[in-house]
């Protein structure tokens, strides 16, 4: 492993790293701080969670210079939680040098963002649309821009961003460095970086780093009507501190999240027709552990990096591979081991077998577990506590009143007592949710059909067309509200 101070990083970020509690670099920050400190354009190929932030933030904050109070960096990301989270970092890994980074993304008041950026910030993270928005009214001056970053490239094309990426890309003087992020690599970034960039260097973290090795991945062939009673027999087995469950639609989170609560488990749901206050809201909620269960589709999950998070359901299988790899590495974070579970159903086997293709990981199968097996499991828990109590040996005060009790009672009807009162037994509520359509593979042409759903997709985000990349009403009820 390399350390941070091995790559000639000046002593302000060291000092943020520090405060952070960074020292090793991560293979993707190793291989691309030194590029991006030499104003190199760079390609890189990581998925969420290998430390990108800092792989392209590092060298972007090295070239500000604080006293010049213009726009100098310019960043990009998909959707408004990334944004958020990137500047954040952004924020951190800058304290020392007092640069000053600004979110700019759609759900904000358009007044305030202008408010904003009239306090001429030196880094703008912004969401495509927005940031479109605030050029054509020339509300945003990039013109001083030196670098550029495009982060998840791959999910911006897949959202319909493809075309604005490169409006966006035009308006920034020639002369700039341009740092490019995606999981994969489709045709259409490639053409990105052909005309765009300025003969880029590609930094790809290795395959084995790719993977997730510190996942278990498993999964349960179940048919649709059982999903949802084998999902809360699982979370009473499995007990998970942190779990986020994926549904393919919005109104399948909905769904999801009012039947987990009508059973008493403590969730609630993330998607895209949620105000971004509500959003925040429920994220702090699950970031400190105020809800345990975390619903989401995916776009709603998209650059999530909350650690802790022991479990990972899919609840509907994804449609693309590359979606399952960001769905599971929500979990597995920090060197700690995850689970991954996905709901499969006898019509989606072609699909897992492609995902296991594509990924290079065999999930491991696990039985659907009964209604008695998810009880045995909660009583399992309180035994585990009375045993931890007893262990204390703290007990004096409660052996006459227990002698007492034995004397009338035997002790396995008085022990019996203990875990049926102290055991969390689950309201079995009657849950209907509405069946969604399995995913289908077409035998012998898999290539082909995941990239026609990513066309499929795109189509509805191009500007100009369909009504625009931004009219996310229409795109969601033309999509059929697979979001």
């Amino acid at each position: 492993m390399t350390n941070f101070n091995q790559l000639g990083i000046s002593a302000s970020i060291m000092k943020a790293l520090e405060k952070m509690g960074f020292e090793e670099a991560t293979p993707i920050q190793a291989q691309t701080i030194p590029l991006g400190m030499e104003g190199k354009d760079v390609i890189g190929q990581a998925q969420t969670g290998t430390g990108k932030t800092a792989a392209f933030g590092i060298p972007m904050i090295e070239k500000i210079d604080p006293n010049e109070r213009k726009i100098q960096g310019l960043i990009v990301a998909p959707t408004r939680e990334l944004a958020i989270q990137v500047s954040e970092e952004m924020h951190k890994l800058a304290k020392f040098k007092g640069v000053r980074t600004l979110p700019v993304y759609g759900g904000q008041h358009m007044e305030r963002q202008i408010k904003a950026l009239k306090d001429r910030p030196h880094i703008v993270v912004a969401t495509p649309g927005r940031l479109l928005d605030h050029l054509r009214r020339r509300t945003i001056r990039v013109d001083q821009v030196h670098t550029a970053v495009l982060d998840e490239a791959d999910e911006m094309l897949n959202m319909g961003f493809i075309d604005d990426i490169r409006d966006i890309l035009k308006a920034i003087p020639e002369e700039r460095q341009t740092l490019l992020f995606s999981a994969t690599m489709p045709k259409e970034i490639r053409d990105i970086a052909a005309t765009l960039m300025k003969q880029p260097e590609e930094v790809k973290v290795k395959s084995k780093e790719m993977t997730v090795s510190n996942i278990d991945q498993f999964f349960v062939e179940v048919h649709e009507k059982q999903k949802f009673d084998t999902l809360t027999n699982l979370l009473d087995i499995h007990v998970p501190e942190l779990a986020i469950i994926f549904g393919r639609t919005k109104k399948r989170v909905d769904e999801l999240t009012e039947g987990l609560q009508a059973r008493g488990f403590r969730a609630e749901g993330i998607h895209g027709d949620l105000t971004q206050g509500k959003r925040t809201s429920v994220l702090k909620k699950f970031k400190f552990g105020r809800i345990e269960i975390l619903v989401a589709t995916d776009v709603a999950a998209r650059g999530l990096d909350i650690s802790g998070v022991t479990h990972v359901y899919n609840f509907d299988i994804p449609q693309d591979p590359e979606s399952y790899v960001h769905r599971i590495g929500r979990t597995g974070r920090a060197g700690k081991m995850g689970e991954a579970i996905s709901f499969i159903t006898p019509r989606e086997m072609p699909h897992l077998h492609l995902i296991e293709k594509v990924t290079k990981s065999k999930m491991k199968r696990m039985t659907a577990p009964s209604y008695d097996e998810a009880k045995r499991g909660q009583q399992q828990l309180t035994v585990q506590k009375l045993i931890k109590t007893i262990e204390k040996k703290e007990l004096q005060d409660y052996r006459e009143t227990a002698s007492e009790i034995l004397d009338e009672y035997d002790s396995a009807t008085v022990v019996a007592a203990a875990l049926k009162m102290l055991t969390k037994e689950r309201r079995q509520t009657p849950v209907t949710l509405t069946s969604v359509q399995p995913v289908s593979v077409k035998k012998g042409n898999n290539k082909g059909n995941n990239k026609k759903f990513r066309n499929d997709k795109r189509g509805f985000g191009r500007k100009g067309k369909q009504g625009g990349g931004r009219n996310r009403k229409f795109q969601n009820k033309r999509n059929n509200n697979k979001r």
